[in-house]
């Protein structure tokens, strides 16, 4: 029992100390608020961005692949579609590979598009018709390229929902005439707001005929025919993929007869994940670390403060230990201060952290969020620095030899 009052005792005379330094006790704090909110805002926005990134790739269709032309080193030397993927793979795999129920080849390239006095430099895509399945695009009003559309290389074009409010404002858009390339288009049909993927506004996207591209807007080349930007492929379902990956990858090894290097590259919705969930792993570990130099800056200003306080308080400390304190409990007192520094410290800051990342949430597309278990953490990570930084005043302050402390009396 008594050692309880005794550790109540030393907790209570901590909290009148710092209470009598008000000023000089919230300055300290200062350092470990701003660290613990640095920790706290920062994991959460690499958070919110993880799941920005999760969210865009799912809406990518979990048994989608996507055939992309080129190697590393096609890419490295600044070649962003080879022609080496044409359109004659895309049948190939359509008609040869089991585990396929659509495939979609698009060329895409970027254009000038133009109504009346408003215009706007977007990507254009040639696709088929298989487009809209495959990537789980939806239309608005109008309707989407058909078949006809595509047999008879028509000059009609869909648009998206952000494209159209930029063209054509408040006017309606299905059955106007747009310009791309000297050439018009009529307009048949408004996508459905589908958002961004990696920074690329898919709502301010348009989409014609795959042969009307390559009759009017790109063109064919004499050696390769129909060379294809990328091919979209829905597997029969989620667990195909692997098997359709597999197929797939072979299919074209065999047409392009290659024998080492593949000079393509088939990635389906799970490989994404995985790199996005890397790389934004490794930011928010960046970015927590970033924020935990704080902490120890504001740990180290603890250590300081605290050092300025045992050269004040020498006569208190010797006339203590002059009426029977212990070296311990002159080592607890100061020990409890810097721990009661730190956590008040942590605590604000974790608020302010949370108040941060709220705000960011609501007034920013990214989903910023934070787990309880970071909260913890960091606020033990906080005590446990107040505790460690406090050591060395603590003993400093509890090795004071009475005699010479009260000297200065």
């Amino acid at each position: 029992m008594s050692r309880n009052l005794a550790a109540k005792e030393i907790f209570y005379m901590a909290l009148k100390t710092l209470r009598s330094n008000k000023l000089r006790s919230l300055l300290t704090m200062l350092g470990i608020v701003i660290g613990n909110a640095s920790v706290i805002t920062l994991v959460g926005v690499g958070r919110g961005a993880q799941r920005l990134a999760e969210n865009q790739l799912s809406n990518l269709g979990a048994n989608v692949l996507f055939v992309v032309p080129g190697n590393n080193d096609t890419r490295r030397r600044g070649v962003a579609f080879p022609k080496n993927l044409v359109l004659r793979d895309s049948d190939a795999i359509k008609q040869q590979v089991p585990t396929v129920k659509r495939v979609a080849p698009q060329i895409s390239t970027t254009e000038v598009i133009q109504y009346a006095s408003s215009s706007s430099s977007v990507s254009i895509s040639g696709i088929t018709p298989e487009f809209l399945p495959v990537r789980s695009f939806e239309i608005a009003k109008g309707r989407f390229v058909n078949m006809q559309d595509l047999k008879s290389a028509r000059s009609v074009v869909v648009i998206g929902p952000d494209l159209k409010d930029k063209l054509f404002k408040q006017s309606k858009a299905i059955g106007e005439t747009v310009r791309i390339r000297d050439q018009y288009f009529e307009v048949i049909g408004i996508m459905a707001a589908k958002g961004a993927v990696f920074g690329n506004n898919q709502d301010e996207n348009a989409y014609i005929p795959l042969t009307t591209m390559v009759s009017r807007i790109t063109g064919k080349d004499p050696t390769y025919g129909i060379s294809l930007s990328f091919i979209s492929i829905e597997a029969i379902n989620e667990k195909s993929t692997r098997a359709a990956k597999f197929q797939i990858t072979n299919l074209l090894r065999q047409r392009h007869n290659i024998i080492r290097d593949d000079d393509f590259a088939v990635r389906s919705q799970k490989d994404a994940l995985t790199i996005v969930s890397t790389i934004t792993g490794g930011l928010t570990l960046m970015l927590a670390a970033i924020g935990g130099v704080s902490l120890i800056v504001g740990g180290i200003g603890i250590m300081n403060i605290m050092l300025v306080s045992v050269n004040e308080r020498t006569q208190e400390i010797g006339l203590r230990k002059a009426l029977g304190a212990k070296q311990i409990d002159i080592l607890n007192q100061f020990l409890i201060e810097s721990l009661i520094l730190a956590v008040l410290g942590g605590i604000v800051g974790t608020c302010t952290g949370l108040t941060t990342v709220k705000i960011i949430s609501l007034a920013t597309p990214l989903p910023a969020t934070i787990g309880r278990d970071i909260i913890l953490l960091t606020v033990m990570i906080s005590g446990s620095i107040g505790l460690t930084f406090g050591v060395l005043p603590a003993r400093r302050a509890a090795k004071l030899d009475p005699i010479v402390a009260l000297r200065s009396l």
